[in-house]
C-alpha cells in the first residue's frame, strides 16, 4: 500500500518539491532567492551548495524565512567552512534528521542530508562534481561507490516502513545526450563520463525513478545549469544535472514538473534554476 503523503496538511492539493543549487545562500539571497522563496508555494525545497553554517547565516535571511513559515534543517560543510552544504527546508518540523551516508571519508562534508515527514523521507544531495584524471575525480567516484548501496538500503527500509523516498539534488552527472546541450565536446569531460551515465543508469534500473525525464521523456534537457562563461544561458547551452529521484510509489504521483528557468541572465540569482514537481497526494 502507498502510504498518504502529508507533509504538509493532508487533502490541500498537490505536494510541491522544489530544488535548486543555490551557489551561496549569503550571495543568492538578496540577488532573488529571498524573494523566489517568498513566491513560492513549494511544501519542501531542497537546497545545495548553501555555503554556510547556521551561525553564518544573515539575520535577515532567517527572520525572513521563519516570517514565510519555513523549517530550516541545514548540514554545513565542516571539513572546509564555506564549502558545499546542504539544506532542506519544509513547512513542518521533521520527525528525524539524519546527515551522511555513514562514510567516515564524507562525514562532515555538507553534501547528504535527508529528514523523515509523514510517509515521506526527502533528502537534498550534493555530488562532487570530479575533474577527469584527477584526485577530485576520484573522490567522486568514491562517494558515487558508497551512495549506491546507501540508497538502496534506504529504499528496502523506506519500503519496509510504508513510507516513499524521494532524492534531490545536484548529481553533477548527465545521463544522456538529451541532458546536455554539447554532448559531443563532452565526452571526456567529468558529469558525461562513461562510467558516470553507468553508474546513474544503474540507479534508475534499480528501483529508483527520474521523475522529470518520466514527464518529459522525448525532449532535450530541460537544462537546469548554464556556465558562467559566454553566452551559455542566452543559447541554452546547458546540462540537466539536478533531479528529483523518486522511489516508483511517489514517482507514479508526478502529475507535473518544470524548470524555472530565469526570464534572462541580469536576473540570475543561481547558475542553476529550481527544478519544480508537483505529486498528487
Amino acid at each position: 500500500m502507498i502510504p498518504e503523503l502529508s507533509a504538509t496538511e493532508p487533502g490541500r492539493g498537490p505536494l510541491t518539491v522544489s530544488s535548486v543549487n543555490v551557489n551561496g545562500i549569503r550571495a543568492a539571497g538578496p540577488k532573488g532567492l529571498t524573494a523566489w522563496l517568498a513566491s513560492s508555494t513549494a511544501d519542501i525545497v531542497c537546497l545545495q551548495e548553501v555555503r554556510a553554517r547556521p551561525e553564518d547565516l544573515p539575520a535577515g535571511l532567517l527572520a525572513t524565512l521563519d516570517g514565510l513559515g519555513w523549517q530550516l534543517t541545514l548540514a554545513p560543510c565542516e571539513t572546509a567552512p564555506g564549502r558545499s552544504g546542504v539544506a532542506v527546508l519544509t513547512r513542518i518540523e521533521p520527525e528525524a534528521v539524519r546527515i551522511g551516508m555513514g562514510l567516515a571519508e564524507f562525514a562532515g562534508s555538507g553534501r547528504y542530508l535527508e529528514v523523515d515527514l509523514p510517509g515521506l523521507t526527502v533528502a537534498s544531495l550534493y555530488l562532487p562534481k570530479g575533474a577527469a584524471g584527477t584526485p577530485k575525480q576520484d573522490e567522486k567516484d568514491r562517494f558515487l561507490a558508497g551512495l549506491a548501496p546507501y540508497l538502496a538500503e534506504r529504499r528496502g527500509k523506506a519500503a519496509a516502513e510504508d513510507r516513499e523516498v524521494l532524492v534531490c539534488g545536484d548529481w553533477n552527472i548527465a545521463h544522456t545526450r538529451a541532458d546536455l546541450r554539447n554532448w559531443r565536446g563532452n565526452g571526456k569531460n567529468s558529469g558525461f563520463l562513461p562510467h558516470e551515465r553507468e553508474w546513474i543508469g544503474s540507479l534508475f534500473a534499480s528501483g529508483y525513478v527520474d521523475v522529470v525525464r518520466m514527464l518529459h521523456p522525448d525532449v532535450d534537457g530541460p537544462y537546469t545549469w548554464w556556465s558562467y562563461r559566454g553566452r551559455a544561458f542566452d543559447n541554452d547551452t546547458g546540462w540537466r544535472i539536478d533531479y528529483q529521484v523518486a522511489t516508483p510509489g511517489l514517482a507514479a504521483r508526478a502529475r507535473s514538473a518544470a524548470v524555472e528557468r530565469a526570464p534572462s541572465y541580469d536576473r540570475r540569482w543561481s547558475d542553476h534554476a529550481p527544478v519544480t514537481v508537483r505529486y498528487r497526494r
